[in-house]
């Protein structure tokens, strides 16, 4: 076969249409084969000679698309140097585009004997692990352009690509639960009935299946253990054949973004699938240990780990951060996804120890052109001492607001001494963000996540039920901060399964009418439940998977929901650009405020009623005429007015109509309960009636400005 020299960018294999570059770093590595496999797995290995700066290349004549490869890497088997180079094993190209086949659970993936992990033992592993695949990087992306919707303007939908669609009939079964699956017409039209403006998948890198999962018969079905940062998932692929995969993901983008759909990509840039020092050698732990991995200072044997799955990636090494960077600016300029969801993103903030907001990491995504410009948003915080980072990232970041999550959840369980902190959260927690030059939407707003109770589980449980995960019910978090509206677990009582549906509109009102970017777990629009477990991490079967086959109620739920996000994309109120002017956000002598806190008999509240312990209601103006922000054409904006009555209380309790000079008179918009009496108008000092744990949202037309569109009558659901 015939080898040229080749060159040592781009890493990885890069197809010209003439023939195939490889390219991949070892700073440690003695030697380094590149190995052609065939169907037949057998190899034909050629000696990678040419070395440029720690990185080992050729380049092969008339190699293309479909072909098989991957590497070994001779030098020293050393754990205690934090070297573990194994020629016996076929290593995974960090830098594949696609990748074939799954991990099995075989002695020739470890590097150590299973009866005596002290012992070195070299068993080949072609056969047993996955491999990289040379891929064609021609695609027709016709007139694809970004839909680049603005945060303000931002509805995000959490979802995973195999639950979303395995269980719906609307989808030809060959494509449920794959790319072209979150592709099709039916799915992208509920989406948008829906009103969502982003989809952010669960983890879409090529992920690896634990050991131990796999020995009790489970599986990773979140996907948090990533073990290709360039590679789309390959089982979620519907056409079979080596690297499909690349091109139904790119046809899934291209789809969404013609519905005006952003990709947001959750990404595991933390860790990866090779675990601790018992696992497996699949890519990283082979190529180069040392650079690849943060080890124990003066114990290289073993790895430093802030996230709770047997590794961190070494943040400080540049090859590190570079292989993190090229996968990034991939995703965004060949895949054309619109941003990204970094998992534990505290861990990659690490420089030393601590979690520095000055760290490389950031500085170098900061100054790049192309991963600036799209969505950034970190979960913030890992397992680590001083890993709780809420508030804390840096201005180009949004967050997931985990803060907004626990007082919500509080405040509606009836928890005390929660209206300051409600109120903080409800106008975009500007004592989080604002201090850093940021605005409300670095708040990302939600309830529920893949990663706990679903909605409908959150009112129906006071415990976890994990039982499935065969742990004896110990994982998972274990503290549920709601209520279970009286009964635990499934009810035949219609009483109490009305109030957990308020409940749960409860929580979307609250959510949906919040300043931030809100964001939904995919399932909750319709009340799915995963049978109160709360870490399904390990559960790829119906008990994630959504069930679309609803009831009535749930109808009305989704419905509900449909409406929640009409009201906010038709009231700039509820998604502004910048944060309520401070002096409005603890009321004042009159309503003059962006927006103005009151107690339920309509009187402004004081710095004593912020500090009683037992208040559980508040009345909420939102003024129209007091956005004083241009929108993104520079036209001034001016609302409807809003009030709000939120009653968290388990009392029905009278509030009352504020006094005010607009003769204008109050219309009711929604109410999540149904036991409510009202007249169709309401006008100043008039009294009414907010039962017990619900939520009465009035709209009060402006004299001047057209019709915005609040009514919600016609809405459909289409999808039940």
């Amino acid at each position: 076969m015939e080898v040229w020299p080749g060159a040592p960018y781009p890493l990885g294999a890069t197809y010209d249409g003439s023939g195939t570059n490889f390219a991949v770093f070892s700073s440690t590595a003695e030697k380094i084969e590149l190995c052609l496999i065939d169907k037949d797995l057998q190899e034909t290995r050629i000696n990678l000679s040419e070395i440029d700066g720690y990185v080992w290349h050729c380049y092969l004549p008339g190699v293309g698309p479909g072909q098989h490869y991957g590497f070994r890497a001779y030098g020293e088997y050393a754990p205690e140097k934090g070297l573990r180079h194994d020629s016996s094993k076929i290593l995974l190209d960090p830098y594949a585009k696609a990748i074939d086949g799954q991990v099995a659970n075989h002695q020739a993936n470890f590097s150590y004997n299973f009866a005596n992990p002290q012992e070195y033992i070299a068993e080949d592993s072609l056969g047993h692990t996955m491999l990289s695949v040379v891929h064609n990087p021609y695609f027709d992306w016709g007139h694809d352009r970004p839909p680049a919707h603005e945060y303000h303007n931002s509805v995000i939908y959490e979802a995973h690509v195999k639950g979303f669609t395995q269980l719906d009939s609307e989808v030809p079964e060959e494509l449920r639960g794959t790319y072209m699956g979150i592709a099709y017409p039916t799915t992208i039209k509920y989406l948008k009935d829906l009103g969502i403006t982003a989809l952010e998948l669960m983890p879409v890198h090529q992920f690896v299946n634990d050991t131990s999962l796999t020995e009790k018969g489970l599986s990773n079905y979140w996907g948090y253990n990533t073990i290709g940062y360039f590679a789309p998932q390959n089982t979620y692929c519907s056409e079979k054949g080596p690297g499909k995969q690349v091109d139904e993901f790119k046809s899934m983008v291209k789809a969404l973004h013609e519905a005006d759909i952003e990709v947001i990509l959750d990404v595991v840039y933390n860790h990866t699938a090779e675990g601790n020092h018992l696992g497996p050698t699949l890519s990283f732990r082979g190529l180069d240990n040392q650079n690849y991995y943060r080890l124990v200072p003066g114990d290289a044997a073993h790895y430093f780990d802030t996230t709770g799955t047997g590794n961190s990636l070494n943040m400080r090494a540049p090859h590190t951060l570079q292989l993190i960077m090229d996968s990034l600016r991939y995703w965004i300029t060949e895949m054309h996804v619109d941003g990204f969801r970094f998992d534990l993103a505290s861990t990659l903030a690490r420089e030393l120890h601590d979690v520095d907001k000055l760290s490389t990491f950031f500085d170098i995504i900061q100054q790049d052109p192309i991963i600036s410009q799209v969505k950034l948003i970190a979960e913030p915080w890992d397992i680590g001492d001083g890993g709780y980072n809420v508030g804390e990232f840096p201005p180009l970041w949004t967050e997931w607001n985990g803060k907004y999550r626990d007082t919500m959840r509080d405040f509606w369980r009836g928890e005390p001494s929660l209206l300051d902190d409600f109120a903080s959260r409800f106008s975009g927690s500007s004592d989080l963000y604002e201090n850093s030059g940021r605005r409300p939407v670095a708040s990302i707003n939600f309830i529920t996540a893949h990663d706990g109770f679903t909605l409908h589980d959150l009112v129906s449980y006071n415990e976890k039920h994990n039982e499935a995960n065969g742990e004896n019910n110990a994982d998972g978090e274990s503290h549920n901060r709601s209520w279970n509206c009286g009964a635990e677990g499934p009810s035949t009582d219609p009483q109490i399964n009305s109030l957990r549906l308020q409940q749960m509109k409860n929580f979307l009102t609250t959510l949906l009418l919040s300043q931030g970017v809100p964001m939904l777990s995919h399932g909750d629009e319709i009340g799915t439940t995963k049978d109160g477990n709360n870490n399904t991490y390990c559960q790829d079967n119906e008990l994630s998977w959504i069930n679309w086959q609803v009831e009535d109620w749930q109808k009305e739920l989704f419905v509900f929901t449909q409406q929640l996000i009409k009201l906010r994309k038709d009231h700039p109120v509820f998604r502004r650009r910048r944060f309520l002017r401070g002096e409005a956000l603890r009321g004042g002598t009159s309503a003059q405020g962006d927006i103005e806190w009151m107690r339920g008999d309509a009187s402004y509240m004081t710095a004593e009623d912020w500090d009683t312990f037992y208040a559980r209601s508040l009345l909420i103006f939102v003024n129209g005429d007091k956005i004083l922000e241009p929108d993104s054409h520079g036209r001034n904006i001016t609302d409807d007015d809003f009030l709000l009555a939120f009653n968290a209380s388990e009392e029905d309790l009278t509030f009352t109509i504020p006094d005010s000079d607009n003769a204008q008179p109050w219309e009711l918009v929604l109410a999540t309960s149904t036991k409510i009496d009202l007249p169709a108008a309401l006008g100043a000092k008039m009294n009414f009636p907010v039962p017990a744990r619900s939520v009465i949202v009035f709209i009060r037309k402006a004299t001047k400005s057209k019709d915005t569109g609040n009514k919600l009558s016609g809405i459909t659901a289409s999808k039940n």
